[in-house]
């Protein structure tokens, strides 16, 4: 692993990172430094109808999460950071603990994450994730 492949994970991870912190801080604010506006990109969520295409469409999901939820907290395990071989495209895969409260309720959801990020000018940029729950039996 080169030096400079190593700086590369570790600005992917500080995208992810950045994306976590936002949904943590419930602050939309942040969506456009982490994510990419385009508008045919695809976010995959748990929901079984969360297909999210679109940044606008994003961008509705994640104001309808902050206004059910409070109280975000996310650990993250098992990451792992991959390169392409042209180095403009990487891929990621961890492990989440979401934690949240929903009125009363206490949330507490074990998810498994995979993220692709690509370089453009202004950096490493999130165009695809997929969150799923594990099936427990």
């Amino acid at each position: 692993m080169t030096p400079s492949s190593e700086s590369e994970r570790a600005a992917v991870k500080a995208t992810i990172d950045a994306w976590i912190r936002s949904v943590e801080g419930r602050n939309l604010d942040d969506l456009p430094s982490v994510v990419a506006q385009d508008p045919d990109l695809v976010w995959i969520a748990t929901g079984a109808d969360q297909w999210i295409v679109g940044y606008d469409a994003l961008k509705e999901t994640m104001k309808a999460q902050n206004e059910a939820l409070e109280y975000i907290r996310i650990s993250v395990s098992e990451e792992s950071i991959h390169l392409s071989p042209g180095g403009q495209v990487a891929w990621a895969t961890n492990r989440w603990v979401f934690r949240a409260r929903m009125g009363d309720q206490e949330l507490e959801l074990p998810l498994r994450c995979t993220w692709v990020a690509e370089k453009r000018d202004a950096g490493w940029i999130l165009v695809h994730w997929h969150k799923s729950l594990g099936v427990v039996g």
